[in-house]
């Protein structure tokens, strides 16, 4: 069943202008790991779609800039980052956005994604949000749904942290 699945999902699933194919996958707004708000203040507190467009390109932006995360980034297709990153924003804001990306733990697998990426990511996404004027209140609550994904996201490495030079 899940072999056919993937086959159907692999005919229906289309590359975007400018990113590079990924393997198959099963497309499910579930993948987006958060049940989006209901109601649309969450939504206006953004600043709607373009604020989420906004943000979600400040945030790359910033990670590429930021020495502790940035070589995270470097091999990935930063094109399909973005273009996830403003889908997955918006159907948690209940922007009317459907999430087309992988699971978390999929996206995220073999990044070696550890505690202090995820602190140093989260500085950079709440430095975004204030540059978009998004109150205080509202990035707490988006803040607060994209929480529970850090345990599908990182790899911890026993004893050793990785450097930003590995």
């Amino acid at each position: 069943m899940l072999i056919l699945a993937l086959a159907t999902a692999a005919a229906l699933q289309t590359v975007p202008p400018g990113e590079s194919p990924v393997d198959p996958y099963v497309e499910s707004n579930a993948n987006a790991h958060a049940e989006p708000f209901t109601g649309t203040a969450m939504l206006m507190a953004f600043h709607g779609r373009a604020g989420i467009d906004r943000i979600a390109d400040d945030l790359v932006d910033r990670n590429l800039r930021d020495k502790r995360i940035k070589e995270i980034f470097d091999k990935q297709d930063i094109v399909r980052l973005r273009r996830v990153l403003k889908l997955q924003f918006c159907y948690i804001l209940n922007g009317g956005c459907d999430y087309s990306g992988r699971t978390m733990k999929d996206a995220h697998r073999d990044l070696g994604i550890q505690t202090a990426d995820m602190g140093a990511l989260v500085e950079n996404l709440q430095a975004a949000m204030r540059a978009e004027k998004v109150p205080f209140f509202a990035q707490n609550r988006f803040l607060a749904k994209l929480a529970p994904m850090k345990r599908d996201i990182l790899q911890e490495h026993k004893g050793r942290r990785r450097t930003p030079t590995e």
